[in-house]
């Protein structure tokens, strides 16, 4: 739990507000495809419930409002991916990076690791931007995409520069 928002466990449940982002034109502009179908996307989630060996979250609001998804996967030794991150229109000032945050904490100090990796869709600039301010290197790009490292020095520094979004130790509750 952060200061504003929790993330929580994505469930079949979810699937029809899941959907909705992924079919969103502009938000899904830069997402991997999906079927538009809602028993294609509850299948998923139940797939992802018996051990996909990665973690989908909701984002809601503390009163438990839906605003968003992340999904941490691609385990690499220590290096963790990190994506499918879409925020709803008229969330909290402030949201993205609360959320970026709790998906840096939980990854570094629940699970362990100790770097991330990921990829940005050319054209999508604000995210790119986003990332390099979080000390985000570019180490490859094609003309589909560009490729980022986080270490863990850039990770934690990031942390304490936005320490405000955070109201201390991220709280981690039933996750493993």
């Amino acid at each position: 739990m952060g200061k504003t928002l929790a993330m929580r466990d994505a469930a079949p449940a979810d699937a029809e507000f899941i959907l909705g982002l992924r079919i969103d034109a502009r938000k899904s502009r830069y997402l991997s495809a999906v079927s538009g179908r809602l028993p294609d996307q509850q299948a998923w989630l139940e797939r992802y419930q018996h051990g996909s060996g990665e973690a989908y979250f909701v984002i809601e609001s503390l009163a438990g409002h839906p605003l968003g998804t992340v999904r941490l996967y691609d385990a690499q030794g220590p290096s963790f991916c990190w994506g499918s991150w879409i925020l709803v229109d008229g969330c909290p000032s402030g949201a993205a990076v609360e959320s970026a945050l709790m998906v840096y904490a939980y990854a570094l100090d629940t699970l362990g690791f100790t770097a991330a990796h990921f990829q940005v869709q050319r054209g999508n600039e604000s995210v790119r931007a986003f990332h390099e301010r979080f000390g985000a290197v570019l180490n490859e790009t094609d003309e589909h995409e560009y490729r980022f490292t986080l270490s863990l020095e850039a990770i934690r520094a990031s942390m304490r520069r936005y320490a405000r979004f955070l109201p201390g130790p991220l709280m981690v509750e039933g996750l493993q």
